[in-house]
């Protein structure tokens, strides 16, 4: 990273900034489709899963 921003003759920090800007601007809407598809579908974890997880879990050092 450190040569590209000298390629570009820019600090290093603003590279990384603007190469954030740029991901983050690509990436999105996740929260509003997100949101549309809750405020029409549960959003309630299987009471069997949930169930099932924690008995694969009981015992796991942590």
């Amino acid at each position: 990273m450190q040569n590209l921003a000298a390629e570009l003759g820019v600090p290093l920090s603003e590279l990384y900034t603007t190469a954030l800007t740029t991901y983050l601007a690509g990436h999105g809407g996740v929260t509003e489709t997100l949101n549309r598809l809750y405020a029409t579908e549960p959003s309630e974890l299987d009471p069997v899963l949930v169930s099932v997880q924690a008995a694969l879990l009981t015992g796991e050092p942590w």
